[in-house]
């Protein structure tokens, strides 16, 4: 994949990120065809850095989610490094930032400063809470976000713990919303010439997720709980027992009804009162999931999902990662590729779901060592050799790592 073909070629993006909101988002820029400069403190750069495991001294996960950016390492506490980094900002079109609120516009470099200096910026920041409000202050993991915006409240199983979504589900949200309102925020400055401010929480990321909690909310007060894998508003729709394991079906409308029962020889259910419509099922879910198993509690997985395809039936098995991972629907869809990495060799990268049949996603290297890129960015920034030599002999910024 050449850079030239991607959609954002040409598009220059600042990142100051750590752990996952920003660094997902300007990943997803990069993909797209953004140069994306990831701009990390001297010593030790972004804290994933430090998160194993390890391919020889680089982080896994690090050199997965900074793909296809360059790294600049500078103190941005300093000085010096700081009138470096407002060169960046002179030719940037974006500036990508999860700071705490207020971070920085205590180092002089928040959006009116920016502004001033690049009318023509867009300056997006995530963080926990949001810029502002009553919880703007306080720190906001992804667990935190999750926790307030009721997705803790819905997930899991009745009468269990408190159990999170498996990944970091508040995080990535907050990324792409932060990806999808940045390239929205370029559009608009085609038309009009001028940069805007952006600002995603975690928070609001996670509840937005409550489609079907809303509907449910606001038209009737009625608050959601846990479920385990069923849905909220039909049935059946969740992961059923086999005699291996558990299956998933989604056998909602009255055509996937009919074949579902069909295919299990379920049809007496067809004509029970109970059961006429998916709103019914709802009500009756607890004695339909039990005849339901009745039936696929005697049959393996793939048994059930084959009857289940052949009839046309949404259905899927439970897959662990070790079986994502090697799937074969994913490896002829090209999915997961090899990112080269100047120590560690290559490293395979989940794909992006974004296909473009014109302007495709770029796929070039991993994730950089700290400072690989300060000498050639600052120089192309109109630092001189002099100026760079002093900031890293002064420990203000760190080239290649060292």
């Amino acid at each position: 994949m050449t850079e030239r073909t991607a959609p954002l070629t040409g598009v220059t993006v600042l990142e100051i990120g750590a752990f996952m909101a920003a660094p997902f988002a300007t990943m997803q820029l990069a993909d797209l065809g953004a140069d994306v400069i990831k701009v990390e403190h001297s010593i030790g750069g972004d804290p994933v850095r430090q998160t194993g495991p390890f391919l020889g001294t680089e982080s896994s996960p690090f050199v997965r989610i900074n793909r296809n950016k360059r790294s600049v390492a500078l103190d941005l506490k300093s000085p010096d490094a700081r009138r470096a980094f407002l060169r960046l900002v002179e030719r940037a079109d974006v500036l990508v930032e999860n700071l705490r609120p207020g971070a920085m516009g205590r180092l002089g470099l928040g959006h009116e400063a920016l502004r001033e200096l690049n009318p023509r910026l867009v300056y997006a920041s995530a963080s926990g809470w949001g810029q502002d409000g009553p919880l703007a202050s306080l720190p906001g993991l992804d667990i935190m976000a999750q926790a307030r915006s009721g997705l803790m409240s819905i997930t899991g199983h009745p009468d269990s713990p408190p159990a999170k979504v498996g990944v970091p589900i508040c995080d990535l949200v907050c990324g792409l919303y932060l990806a999808l309102a940045v390239t929205a925020a370029l559009r608009e400055r085609d038309r009009s010439g001028a940069g805007q401010y952006i600002d995603v929480s975690l928070f609001e990321a996670g509840v937005s997720f409550a489609v079907w909690e809303a509907g449910k909310y606001f038209a009737t007060g009625e608050v959601g709980g846990p479920l385990g894998s069923a849905h909220q508003s039909q049935a059946p729709y969740q992961a059923v027992r086999s005699s291996d394991g558990y299956v998933t079906i989604g056998a909602i409308t009255p055509r996937n009804w009919q074949a579902f029962c069909g295919a299990l020889g379920l049809t007496e259910l067809l004509t029970d009162p109970r059961y006429p419509d998916s709103f019914s099922r709802l009500q009756n879910r607890a004695e339909l999931i039990e005849t339901i198993e009745t039936v696929t509690s005697g049959r393996s997985t793939a048994e059930i999902v084959e009857r289940l395809n052949e009839a046309g039936v949404p259905c899927a098995p439970i897959a662990d990662y070790g079986e994502v991972f090697t799937d074969a629907h994913l490896a002829v869809r090209d999915f997961f590729w090899d990112a080269a990495h100047p120590t560690v060799g290559p490293v395979r990268q989940l794909g992006s779901p974004m296909r473009l049949s014109e302007t495709p996603v770029r796929r070039t290297a991993a994730g950089p060592v700290l400072g690989a890129h300060t000498r050639e960015v600052l120089l192309a920034a109109g630092c001189s050799e002099p100026e760079i030599d002093h900031l890293i002999a002064s420990g203000a910024a760190t080239a290649d790592g060292k």
